[in-house]
């Protein structure tokens, strides 16, 4: 089991449904967190102690600028990667833009962010830590689904990515996990940056898959597919 009390932990996407509720929980099992989001005032209105980061992550460099900067001030445990957009409509009507703000935001980003963080969690293995990488691809990524080619297509490059990163880094210690919940009812689809969110049943309880979330980071869970979260 990972031990995650004292350990410090980057949770981007901080003021998001899920990653709100992940970096609540990860306080209250006692972990020193790293927020992104943003938005500064809603980071500021968590109310969670932590270093707070005020940024865009789908800007050229900034995954990579972020990781120079929280490394540079003290050894890094753990990587939450909770940031994420979606998009809806057809193919036919996909825009350059949508597309790559959809690639930059769930894959590129995240990718960018495991990379560049090696080092440092190379480090903290080194030191007697249980460094880990968690992201959260989602349902979508094992169910191309018509309407979402393209947010489908974002986090189905980032799942691939992570099952052979994790390949690779095992052998360093480091521990890089993916998620797949279902729908969620975070809100997510209310927010998209293109497009009209079909008709979802009901979704589930965001504190729920947080919870399950955070249990996967505790329990050295290796993969949690869409059936562990029922």
């Amino acid at each position: 089991m990972t031990d995650v009390a004292g350990k410090r932990i980057l949770v981007t996407g901080a003021t998001g449904a899920l990653g709100s509720r992940i970096a609540r929980q990860l306080h209250n099992a006692g972990s020193s967190l790293v927020l992104t989001g943003r938005n500064a005032d809603a980071l500021q209105a968590l109310g969670i102690p932590a270093e707070l980061f005020t940024l865009d992550l789908s800007l050229p460099g900034a995954a990579t600028s972020l990781i120079h900067t929280v490394t540079s001030a003290g050894q890094l445990d753990g990587i939450v990667a909770a940031h994420g957009v979606v998009a809806f409509g057809p193919v036919s009507e996909l825009e350059a833009q949508t597309l790559q703000q959809l690639q930059a935001i769930n894959q590129t980003s995240p990718i960018e962010l495991i990379t560049e963080a090696i080092p440092a969690l190379g480090a903290a293995k080194a030191a007697g830590s249980e460094p880990f990488v968690l992201t959260i691809s989602g349902v979508i990524s094992d169910m191309p689904t018509a309407g979402m080619a393209a947010y489908g297509a974002s986090k189905a490059g980032l799942k691939a990515f992570v099952f052979a990163a994790q390949r690779e880094l095992r052998r360093e210690g480091i521990r890089v996990v993916d998620t797949r919940p279902p729908h969620t009812e975070t809100g997510l689809a209310t927010r998209a940056i293109a497009g009209v969110a079909p008709a979802m049943p009901q979704g589930l309880d965001p504190d729920a898959v947080a919870a399950r979330i955070v249990a996967a980071i505790v329990n050295d869970d290796k993969d949690v597919p869409v059936e562990a979260f029922s």
